[in-house]
């Protein structure tokens, strides 16, 4: 079995708690497992809790261009474009992801406009993964609506992209409390470790081929009239 040298990956986890730090989050316990993982790789980690900034609301680059006084979101940008590998992680609240997780694809989806030198769209050739944690059914609920909005901008996504601990459906505890047991989960570690890997590898075959080609999928292209093969059949 060939081993990949992750050494020249770099990944960003983006922890969308509702808490400030340094108050304790049950959501960046599961995301430690996978970080830990990436670090002994080799992979070099940079870290976000998107509560601790402040971020404007809205869907477009920088706020302070329609109104807002303040907007940190265009320097957290920087650090989340320079990752290969982009994990979000949230609580589950009342089903959902958090506030702050919807809030950061809306600042993400407000990039993907945006062009590459290729004239594919901005995230094209950069990996996308989550990581869920919460007291009540949703993890898959959760996953799915985060790992469809990052795909439809241009992250790819590979198998098995997102774990998940929850504990008993009610008032409970939560990942880091001791009487979870959550450390033993087997099913959890499998998904974490299985998720993390599978980020690792395909963040490594996209940096190797400098991305996905532009053949068939370049905006600029488009725009200048280039059809590659469509044809629409309606007018044949």
């Amino acid at each position: 079995m060939n081993t990949p040298d992750f050494s020249k990956l770099k990944a960003v986890y983006i922890n969308c708690t509702l808490k400030k730090s340094p108050d304790k989050s049950h959501t960046q316990g599961l995301m430690d497992v996978s970080k830990h993982i990436m670090k002994t790789e080799g992979v070099q980690i940079d870290e976000i809790r998107l509560v601790d900034h402040d971020v404007a609301s809205g869907v477009y680059p920088d706020m302070t261009e329609h109104g807002w006084d303040t907007d940190d979101w265009p320097a957290l940008f920087e650090r989340i474009f320079d990752a290969d590998i982009c994990i979000i992680g949230t609580p589950i609240w009342l089903g959902e992801k958090s506030s702050e997780a919807q809030k950061l694809i809306e600042r993400l989806y407000a990039m993907s406009g945006k062009q590459n030198e290729k004239g594919q769209y901005l995230f094209y050739g950069k990996v996308g993964g989550c990581v869920i944690t919460g007291n009540e059914d949703g993890v898959k609920h959760c996953a799915m609506g985060i790992l469809y909005a990052l795909q439809h901008i241009g992250y790819s996504i590979p198998p098995q992209a997102d774990c998940g601990w929850i504990g008993e459906v009610g008032p409970g505890p939560s990942y880091l409390d001791k009487e979870a047991d959550a450390k033993n989960n087997d099913f959890t570690n499998r998904n974490t470790t299985f998720m993390t890997y599978n980020l690792m590898h395909l963040a490594y075959k996209l940096k190797q081929d400098n991305g996905y080609s532009a053949y068939g999928n370049s905006r600029n292209a488009w725009d200048d009239g280039t059809r590659w093969n469509f044809e629409n059949p309606e007018y044949r």
